[in-house]
Order: C-alpha cells, then sequence, then structure tokens
C-alpha cells in the first residue's frame, strides 16, 4: 500500500475533484452575529457594523454549480454547459442566476433584501410604467435574457477607460483582454505550491468510515505575501482590476497562524474549514470560521415561467423607472438614498 504524507493526500483529493464533471459547493462563515459585531467593537457608533449586516453575514451562504462536457480540469468556457450560483442570507433566498446553453435566468427576492437592509424599496406595483421589464424582477418572477447581451452589458459598464463601443477611447481599437498563456499558467502553480509546500504544515488524522481530516498551518502574513510575490511580476498580463497589495500594505496585517482542516471521504475532498479566530483577538475563544462544502454535481435546469427580456429592456427600465424618479426621495434619508 502507498505510502503517502498528507500534503500528497490533499493533492490527490483535490485532483479527484478536477476529474468529475460536475461539481457544487457551497460556501459560508460559521459564527453568529454577535461574534461579527465584536470584531469592531471599540469603533465609532457610526462605524459600527449594523445588526442587519452582522446578520446577514452570519447567516449568508453562497451555492455555486457547474457542468462541463469534459473533466473539469481540462474544461475551457466553451466546454461549460450549465452554471448557476445562489445567494441565501438568514430571511431566505436574495439572489439567484443560473446560466443554460445561451440562456441566463435571474431572480431577485426585493422583500429579503429590504428585510435585511432595513431600506424601504419599492414593490412592482409601486414603480412607474417606464419601468418596464424590471417590474417582473422587483415581483420575484425570473427573467431569461441572453447570456451573450448579459455579458456584454457588463464589459461595458466595467469598461471606464473605453467607450461604449468597446473600443479604446484613445485609438478607436478593440481593446483585447489580457490573459495567461498555458506555459506561463503551468509556471504560476508550479511556484504558488512551492511556496505552500515551504510555508504550510501538514498533519493528518485518520477517522471512521473512510473519512480523513488533513490539516494546514502557516503563518497568515507571510504566506500571503509570499503567494503574492509571485502573482506580481504576471500582474501585466492579468486583466486590469488594480495592483495587488504591496509588503507595506500587509504589514499591519496579523501573522498568527492560521489552521484549515479539509475533510476527505474516501480519498475525496469534501469540506474545507479555515478557522478566522486567530487573526483578531476580540473572537478569542468564539467560532469564526470559513467554511466550504463540496457535493456531487446537482443538474442546473431551466426554471419554468421566465419571462424572456432584452438587456436593453432591463437598462432602460432601470434608468427610467428608478434612477429617473421613481422614488420619491423625499422618503430617505441621505445616507439610504
Amino acid at each position: 500500500m502507498e505510502n503517502l504524507t498528507a500534503g500528497q493526500k490533499l493533492d490527490r483529493a483535490v485532483d479527484k475533484l478536477g476529474e468529475q464533471r460536475s461539481l457544487t459547493f457551497e460556501l459560508g462563515l460559521d459564527t453568529d452575529a454577535a461574534t461579527l459585531q465584536a470584531l469592531d467593537a471599540e469603533a465609532k457608533p457610526e462605524d459600527k457594523m449594523p445588526d442587519e449586516a452582522a446578520e446577514l453575514l452570519s447567516g449568508a451562504r453562497i451555492s455555486v454549480s457547474v457542468e462541463s462536457k469534459r473533466p473539469l480540469q481540462d474544461s475551457g468556457d466553451k466546454d461549460f454547459s450549465a452554471m448557476a450560483l445562489k445567494f441565501s442570507g438568514p430571511k431566505g433566498d436574495l439572489f439567484e442566476y443560473r446560466l443554460i446553453g445561451d440562456d441566463a435566468y435571474i431572480r431577485v427576492n426585493v422583500d429579503s433584501f429590504t428585510q435585511l437592509s432595513g431600506v424601504p424599496m419599492p414593490g412592482a406595483d409601486q414603480l412607474p410604467a417606464q419601468a418596464g421589464a424590471l417590474k417582473k424582477l422587483f415581483a420575484g418572477d425570473w427573467i431569461k435574457v441572453s447570456a451573450a447581451d448579459l455579458r456584454k452589458t457588463g464589459e461595458e459598464m466595467a469598461r471606464g477607460e473605453d467607450d461604449g463601443d468597446g473600443e479604446s477611447a484613445a485609438s478607436g481599437k478593440p481593446t483585447a483582454s489580457p490573459s495567461l498563456g498555458p506555459q506561463a499558467q503551468k509556471k504560476l502553480m508550479k511556484d504558488l505550491r512551492r511556496v505552500v509546500v515551504k510555508e504550510v504544515e501538514f498533519k493528518s488524522a485518520g477517522g471512521s468510515d473512510g473519512t480523513e481530516h488533513v490539516t494546514a498551518t502557516a503563518p497568515f502574513r507571510t504566506l500571503l505575501s509570499e503567494l503574492l510575490d509571485e502573482i506580481r511580476p504576471l500582474t501585466r498580463q492579468l486583466p486590469s482590476g488594480g495592483g495587488l497589495p504591496t509588503d507595506d500594505d500587509l504589514k499591519d496585517a496579523p501573522n498568527k497562524k492560521v489552521t484549515a482542516d479539509f475533510t476527505l471521504k474516501n480519498g475525496a475532498l469534501s469540506d474545507v474549514s479555515v478557522d478566522l479566530a486567530p487573526l483578531t483577538e476580540k473572537a478569542k475563544g468564539k467560532e469564526l470560521a470559513l467554511v466550504l462544502h463540496t457535493v456531487k454535481g446537482t443538474r442546473t435546469t431551466a426554471p419554468a415561467g421566465a419571462t424572456e427580456v432584452r438587456m436593453d429592456e432591463l437598462m432602460e427600465g432601470f434608468f427610467g423607472g428608478i434612477m429617473g424618479g421613481a422614488l420619491d426621495e423625499g422618503d430617505y434619508t441621505d445616507d439610504e438614498s
């Protein structure tokens, strides 16, 4: 029987995930609202975390599902046939997005957002006629849009230095999205693994029913700084989005050791829990962890009864119905507005 180190077991467990063609995982915090609010107990009253925000963060869950025609580790953008993202809070689902082929489906729970934020939002029946297709979204109904149009709109809104036609404002030529080539990607992964092997201490503990725990412990600031040092030379090839933090930016970050607990079931990665309590003295003795659960991929299906709309209709509804004065600003404080 092959005798593997704890690090090798974890590597193989991650590889097993990559061999699958579908995967679903859920990410959330294992803590309570009181613990989160204790983190900034010494802050000024106006800077303290509101009750609604603490409740949202402590009960929030992000669920992601992906499906591919090929093993996930070998998949490119064109291989993914479906994906889904759902953001849930303690009051229920807040937002859900599904991508199936060329179509994207979106649903928003405006009532849940209102309860959590404490800021009143109009119901679908309160929106003016100019809101158009946006009424469906505010009513909590599923809407269906072209995935290509949705992506194009997002790119246009994010492209601050370009004009609305996807051309550089300076040259008038289409802008290219920077990306890393296959060789650069392989070198980056090799360099990052070298840092992890050097800085992280792995331990393994057996369990029952094919379950095993692998813990990885490392000083937080040291590990983060060295990982960023490996990525930094490649930033010119990466999509723009601001520079990476420097060592000077990280000097005040805690350098206490943080431990991640990986649960392996029959050699495959099942759960990950990262203990964040050592990063703050105020959470001492209380549970504060970032938790990720992985499960066998669930099939993403198109929701029944979705209303097909165009992106330009939604944008016209937003700027004409909401930004154009659908809400009576006199009913809100400056912060709420």
